[in-house]
C-alpha cells in the first residue's frame, strides 16, 4: 500500500480530479460551506482552482505548484483553498469563467481565482507558472501580491468586487430582443453560413476561428447539412464533408483505436491535444450520420460506425452508460500512448505490412511529433496501390492487419487515465448519436446500446418523483442536475423513440420537461442554468451558447417544439417561440455562437411538419414507408409510427397518432402542418413530397 505524506479533504470524494488532489500538500477542500465559514471566521480570502481530470495544464500546475511545499505553506496560511471539477460542478465554473473573463483574461482550465468569504470574486486567472515568464507572473508572485491587497488595500478589493458582480448580474439579466415572431426569419443561419464561408481553410479545412488551433465544429456542421437542405447552396455540403474527412483522417483522429481529440494544435488538424471527450465524439458522431443521410456517401456512416466501435470497446460501461473522458498524458508525457516511431512500426508489422502502413499513415524516421509519430492519412488505399504497384483490396487487407496488429501492442502500454464519471447530459449526447445512427442504418444492436445506456441514466440518475441527477461514479448519484441534463436527456428520448416506437420515451421526455417547467423557468420565458431548489450560488445564470455542448436553453427550445407535435400542445410550441425571442440578437446577429440553437430555430421557421404513420405488419408496402421516414433527412419533420393493432395502446402517451387508422387498408401516413392537416397519403413518393421546404 502506497504511504502518502499528504492527505487532505479531497480523499473522501468521488471525482477523479478531486482525487488527483487528495495528496497535494496544499489543505484543499472540496466546494461547500465549510471553507467559506472558515474563511470568514479568519478574515482571509479563498481560493477557487478549478479543472477536470483529462485537463494536461491542470496537471501541470498541480505537479509545478500544488505539489510544492513551499507553495502550500503560504496557501495553507493566507488563503483557504477549494478544488472543483468542472464536469461536476458546471454551475460554480460558469460564473467565475464569467468573472476571470471580465477581467480580460482568456478563459481556460485551470481556472484559479481568489473571493472574499463571501464568494464575490476579486482576481483571476488560468495557469500561473512557477517562475515569471515574460509578462506572466509566477503563481508565487501572485500569491504574494494577493496577500499585501487583503491585507492593506481592502477598498480596492470592494471596488473590484463590485464592479465584477454588477458585470456577473447584467450578464444573466435576460430581456427578450424581441417580442415579435414574425422578427425571426432565416436571415441568421444565412448570416451564420456567411461567416462559416468567411473563415473556411480551403487548404486544410475546418474553420480558422483561433489564433491557432482549430476545434471539431461538429453542431456548425450540422447547421450547414440543414442550410443545404433548405436552400441547395452546395458549399454548405461541401465544407461539410470536407472538414469531416480532414478531421477523421488527421491526427486529431486516433487511426489505430478510433476516437476524435478535444482539438488541434496547428491548422493541419495534424498535432492533437490529446484528451478525448465524450460530447465532442457524441456530436462529432450526429455530424457523421447524417452527413451520410444527406449525402448518402457510405464512408460517412463507416467513419459512425469506427467512432462508435471505439466508444464501445474503451467508454462503456458494464451497465452500459458512457465514460466522460481519456486524458491526454500517460506516465507524465503528453500524447506518449498514441505515437510511434518507424523503428517500432516496422518491428512490429513486418516488412510486407509495415511497406504498406508507413506510406499510408505518414510514418517517417524524423517523425512529426518530438521525433515520433502521430499516425495520418493524406492518400487514400488506391493511391497507395498505384505507388505500390500493388492490387487495392490488397492494401486494404494489410491496412487492416495493421491496424488491428498496432491496436493489440497498444493496448498493452501504459494507458491515460480513465475518466470513468457518468455526466448525464453526456450521455444523453451519445445516446442520441447513436439512436440516429442505429436507425438510419437499421442496426439493432446500436439502437440496443442507446436504449440501455438511457436505463442506466433513468435508473441510477432520476429518482422515482423525477429528479435528475448530474453525476454518477462508484456507486453514487450526486449533485442536482442542470438544465442541459434534464433537456439533452429528453431529446435523447425522443431520438430513442424516433429509433424503436416505444411510446414511454415520449412520455418520459414529457416528465423531463414538465420538471424544466417548474424549476427551472424565469419570468422571460427563457430558463435558468439551475434548478430553483438546487444550492444558492451568487446569480442563477442564463444562457444560449452553444459551447462544447448544447446549452440547456437551445436544448429546450427543440425538446419543447418535438414535444409539441407529439403531444399535439400549442403552449410547448410557444414556450420554444419565448426562447428564440429570448435570444433573437443572438441568432439573428451573432449565430455562430448558437449553432445548435439555430438548428431548433431551422425546424421552427421550416413548418414544424408533423408525420403519423400507421402501417400493416408483413406489409412491403408499410416497410418501404418506415425506410423513408428513417433513413432519410428531414429537419423539419418530427414523425410517429405505430401498427394499426397498437394504436388504441400508443395514441394515450402520443396524441399525434390518436383516431389514426388505415385509408384504402393500406399503409397511411397522415400530414399536419402548423394547426392545418392535409388528405392522408399511402405511399412514400407522396409523403416524400410533402416533405420539402415548400
Amino acid at each position: 500500500m502506497i504511504q502518502h505524506k499528504y492527505t487532505n479533504s479531497l480523499i473522501k470524494e468521488k471525482s477523479p480530479y478531486l482525487l488527483q488532489h487528495a495528496h497535494n500538500p496544499v489543505n484543499w477542500y472540496p466546494w461547500g460551506d465549510e471553507p467559506f465559514k472558515i474563511a470568514k471566521e479568519k478574515n482571509i480570502p479563498v481560493l477557487v482552482s478549478i479543472g477536470y481530470a483529462t485537463c494536461h495544464w491542470c496537471h501541470v500546475m498541480e505537479n509545478e505548484s500544488f505539489e510544492d511545499p513551499v507553495l502550500a505553506v503560504v496557501l495553507n496560511k493566507s488563503f483557504v483553498s477549494i478544488k472543483v471539477d468542472r464536469e461536476e460542478r458546471p454551475d460554480v465554473d460558469s460564473i467565475y469563467m464569467q468573472a476571470v473573463q471580465a477581467l480580460g483574461q482568456q478563459g481556460g482550465w485551470p481556472l484559479n481565482v481568489f473571493l472574499t468569504p463571501e464568494g464575490i470574486p476579486f482576481y483571476g486567472g488560468t495557469y500561473f507558472p512557477p517562475k515569471r515568464r515574460q509578462n506572466t507572473p509566477s503563481f508565487l508572485e501572485v500569491l504574494q501580491f494577493l496577500i499585501k491587497t487583503w491585507a492593506n488595500e481592502q477598498d480596492k478589493v470592494e471596488k473590484q468586487t463590485k464592479v465584477l458582480m454588477d458585470y456577473i448580474r447584467e450578464a444573466c439579466t435576460r430581456k427578450p430582443s424581441s417580442t415579435e415572431p414574425y422578427e425571426l426569419d432565416f436571415s441568421g443561419e444565412d448570416k451564420s453560413v456567411e461567416q462559416f464561408e468567411k473563415h473556411y481553410d480551403p487548404l486544410n479545412h475546418g474553420f480558422q476561428f483561433h489564433p491557432q488551433n482549430k476545434f471539431p465544429p461538429s453542431m456548425g456542421l450540422s447547421l450547414l447539412l440543414r442550410h443545404y437542405k433548405r436552400t441547395g447552396h452546395a458549399n454548405s455540403l461541401t465544407i461539410t464533408e470536407n472538414t469531416l474527412k480532414a478531421m477523421k483522417f488527421g491526427g486529431i483522429y486516433d487511426q489505430v483505436g478510433g476516437g476524435l481529440s478535444r482539438y488541434s494544435t496547428d491548422y493541419k488538424w495534424l498535432v492533437p491535444h490529446f484528451e478525448k471527450m465524450l460530447y465532442d465524439n457524441a456530436l462529432f458522431g450526429t455530424a457523421l450520420i447524417e452527413t451520410y443521410q444527406v449525402s448518402g456517401k457510405k464512408e460517412f456512416s463507416d467513419f459512425a460506425n469506427d467512432l462508435f466501435q471505439y466508444i464501445d470497446r474503451d467508454m462503456t460501461s458494464q451497465e452500459g452508460a458512457f465514460f466522460s473522458a481519456e486524458d491526454a498524458d500517460s506516465e507524465g508525457i503528453e500524447g506518449k500512448f498514441y505515437v510511434w516511431t518507424q523503428e517500432e512500426v516496422e518491428k512490429i508489422l513486418g516488412r510486407k505490412t509495415s511497406s504498406v502502413a508507413i506510406p499510408y499513415y505518414n510514418i517517417t524516421p524524423k517523425g512529426n511529433f518530438d521525433g515520433k509519430n502521430i499516425l495520418n492519412i493524406t492518400r487514400g488505399p488506391q493511391t497507395i496501390a498505384k505507388e505500390l504497384g500493388m492490387q487495392e483490396i490488397t492494401v486494404m487487407n494489410e491496412l487492416q492487419v495493421a491496424r488491428d496488429r498496432l491496436l493489440e501492442i497498444r493496448s498493452q502500454r501504459i494507458r491515460p487515465l480513465l475518466d470513468d464519471k457518468i455526466i448525464t447530459s453526456w450521455n444523453a449526447l451519445m445516446i442520441s448519436a447513436m439512436a440516429k445512427t442505429g436507425r438510419v442504418l437499421e442496426d439493432t444492436a446500436r439502437i440496443q446500446k442507446a436504449a440501455r445506456a438511457m436505463k442506466f441514466i433513468l435508473t441510477h440518475l432520476r429518482t422515482p418523483e423525477g429528479k435528475l441527477f448530474r453525476r454518477y461514479r462508484d456507486g453514487e448519484a450526486r449533485y442536482d442536475g442542470y438544465l442541459c441534463d434534464y433537456t439533452a436527456t429528453a431529446i435523447a428520448c425522443m431520438d430513442l423513440y424516433e429509433a424503436t416506437y416505444e411510446s414511454h420515451y415520449i412520455q418520459t421526455a414529457r416528465e423531463l420537461m414538465q420538471r424544466v417547467e417548474d424549476k427551472f423557468c424565469n419570468k422571460n420565458g427563457t430558463f435558468h442554468d439551475t434548478a430553483s431548489d438546487g444550492e444558492e450560488l451568487l446569480v442563477r445564470q442564463v444562457s444560449g451558447y452553444d459551447g462544447v455542448e448544447p446549452s440547456g436553453n437551445s436544448n429546450a427550445a427543440l425538446a419543447f417544439l418535438r414535444l409539441s407535435a407529439y403531444l399535439g400542445e400549442a403552449k410547448m410550441f410557444l414556450k420554444a417561440e419565448k426562447i428564440f425571442l429570448s435570444f433573437s440578437d443572438e441568432l439573428m446577429e451573432f449565430g455562430l455562437n448558437s449553432a445548435f440553437m439555430l438548428q431548433a430555430l431551422h425546424l421552427y421557421l421550416g413548418g414544424l411538419k408533423e408525420v403519423a404513420v400507421v402501417g400493416k405488419r408483413n406489409d412491403p408496402a408499410t416497410q418501404k414507408m418506415l425506410d423513408t421516414l428513417r433513413k432519410g433527412f428531414y429537419p423539419i419533420a418530427v414523425f410517429a409510427f405505430a401498427y394499426e393493432d397498437q394504436i388504441e395502446n400508443v395514441e394515450k402517451h402520443i396524441p399525434l397518432l390518436k383516431d389514426r387508422k388505415l385509408v384504402n387498408g393500406k399503409v397511411t401516413a397522415y400530414f399536419c402542418r402548423q394547426g392545418t392537416c392535409l388528405t392522408p397519403v399511402n405511399s412514400a413518393e407522396e409523403l416524400l413530397k410533402l416533405l420539402s421546404y415548400e
